[in-house]
């Protein structure tokens, strides 16, 4: 059975924003594909679309390679974090669904609890996962995908330094979920703002280049059906 080329690609890009491909490392199709045991024509269409969405790069002489964003690159992405999350929020607000709202009700609940008992380690990839699901509430697949994809780029370019507050953290997202439910778009729009500009301020670019074990691509077997690590 033939694998989809979007599910390489998502074993890819999640590789890439783990740090397992090094910036600046070679792609090669024959390694890919051993990697995550599928034949070369997938890894060949999914390294397509990953130079579309600017994680990988076509070299003379080198072929695909990872991507070495620079740090206007990676300033600019957190400007367009600044100005489209709050978009989406607002149109959350006038677009989600009674899905949406549950499981964003359900991820707030998760991460206050959490919050309170000092389980810190567990809450960034909470934080993905409402991001996430806020963005999808938007309505808008262009406006989700985008919204998506910055938030990994922005993943693969920074460290972020944990909340000192985590519980406050989570108070803003459930303010923020609360004035999604009631269709408050302007609310949405500015509790949103105001959480992305806090948060920003604790992102630090990371290293140009990766060294160590996270830099060298790992040749064993890895399952495309396999979820990747979320931040």
């Amino acid at each position: 059975m033939r694998i989809p080329a979007h599910s390489v690609c998502t074993a890819i890009r999640d590789d890439i924003v783990a740090g397992v491909h090094a910036r600046g490392g070679r792609l090669t199709e024959e390694v890919l594909a051993r990697r995550y045991g599928v034949s070369r024509v997938p890894v060949r269409e999914a390294l397509r679309t990953l130079e579309a969405e600017g994680f990988v790069v076509t070299r003379r002489h080198a072929g695909a390679c990872v991507a070495e964003p620079t740090e206007q690159e990676a300033a600019d992405l957190l400007e367009m974090r600044l100005l489209l999350e709050p978009l989406g929020a607002a149109r959350a607000a006038q677009r989600r669904t009674a899905a949406h709202l549950k499981v964003l009700r359900g991820l707030v609940r998760l991460g206050q609890e959490r919050a309170g008992r000092g389980a810190g380690g567990d809450l960034r990839p909470l934080g993905g996962w409402f991001h996430d699901t806020l963005a999808q509430a938007c309505g808008s697949p262009s406006l989700a995908s985008t919204l998506v994809r910055t938030r990994h780029k922005i993943t693969w370019m920074f460290a972020v330094r944990p909340a000192p507050n985590p519980a406050e953290s989570w108070a803003e997202h459930g303010a923020i979920v609360d004035a999604v439910a009631r269709g408050d778009g302007e609310r949405a729009r500015a509790l949103t703002a105001a959480h992305t500009q806090r948060t920003a301020a604790a992102h630090q670019l990371r290293p140009a280049r990766l060294t160590g074990p996270a830099g060298r691509v790992r040749d064993s077997q890895r399952a495309v059906n396999t979820p990747g690590p979320r931040n």
